[in-house]
């Protein structure tokens, strides 16, 4: 380990904790599939579930330790090693970029030209679609300002202002929390689902993909929380802290563009869409 250190890169040791959590992502997509499935005689696809996230978070968690005990206690993450890491965490948010490129595109596919099964009708006959001034509209408008106190937290953390760092860090982790809380109300009270046609699949993967994330950027603040008080972050070295941030603005343009194009352009408010006619009422 001490030899290491004369390295301006970060030699990691060696580790099957990528293989294993992929192994548990693996089996998280089996049960999913099952319980949408419905498949039967698979009498433990529930459990199955339920067992695989179970391991995949307990994984990540001796993971997320393990780069914490590299960053703060071993001082592997020099300067250099900071920049790659920067540029890897930059990489990956352009794969979720992509992701959610990939469902925005069936959703437009499907708009722009709905078929015969659709009544060639965006959205389809008997969709009842979401009122987007109402939670939607809330929702936007709690990310934003989660936005902005996750900001004045990375400001109060850069100048050290101790307080503000952590109600900073309270207030968009609340915010966050009442979004998803929000989204569960949104969705018990819809009167489609999953099943309805191309609208409910396109519809609950994209704001159910979105929702996932925002979970993951609320456990993260939270981590980063809990760090902040132990004084793993410095004013010069908060890189964890810092990653987050990113991703929690990722999070708030993404649902922007949810916003604007699920709720507002694609629930019929936007365009009027009669015998693949468009035309534009909204703009």
């Amino acid at each position: 380990m001490t030899n290491r250190r004369k390295y301006l890169y970060h030699l990691v040791n060696r580790s099957n904790r990528a293989f294993v959590i992929s192994i548990g992502a693996f089996f998280v997509m089996c049960g999913l599939v099952f319980c949408f499935m419905n498949l039967q005689p698979f009498y433990f696809k529930g459990d199955l579930l339920i067992f695989a996230l179970f391991f995949l978070s307990l994984n990540i968690k001796r993971w997320y330790y393990e780069v914490i005990t590299e960053s703060t206690f071993s001082g592997f993450h020099t300067i250099i090693v900071q920049s790659g890491l920067k540029l890897g965490f930059l990489l990956f948010i352009v794969s979720e970029i992509m992701l959610f490129f990939g469902f925005f595109w069936a959703f437009f596919h499907m708009a722009l030209s709905p078929d015969m099964t659709l009544g060639l009708t965006w959205p389809p006959i008997a969709i009842l679609v979401i009122n987007p001034l109402d939670i939607p509209l809330f929702n936007t408008l709690l990310l934003l300002l989660s936005g902005f106190s996750l900001t004045w937290a990375h400001k109060a953390l850069v100048n050290n202002m101790i307080k503000d760092v952590l109600d900073g860090m309270i207030i968009t982790i609340w915010l966050g929390s009442f979004f998803l809380i929000l989204q569960i109300m949104e969705y018990y009270e819809s009167t489609y689902s999953f099943n309805d046609s191309v609208y409910g699949c396109t519809f609950y993967m994209l704001t159910g993909l979105h929702g996932m994330h925002v979970f993951v950027g609320v456990t993260l603040i939270y981590n980063c929380y809990k760090r902040y008080l132990c004084k793993h972050f410095t004013t010069k070295h908060h890189l964890g802290f810092l990653f987050a941030a990113w991703y929690w603005h990722f999070v708030d343009i993404v649902w922007i563009l949810l916003f604007l194009v699920v709720y507002i352009w694609g629930g019929g408010i936007g365009l009027d869409i009669d015998s693949n006619v468009i035309t534009e009422s909204f703009f």
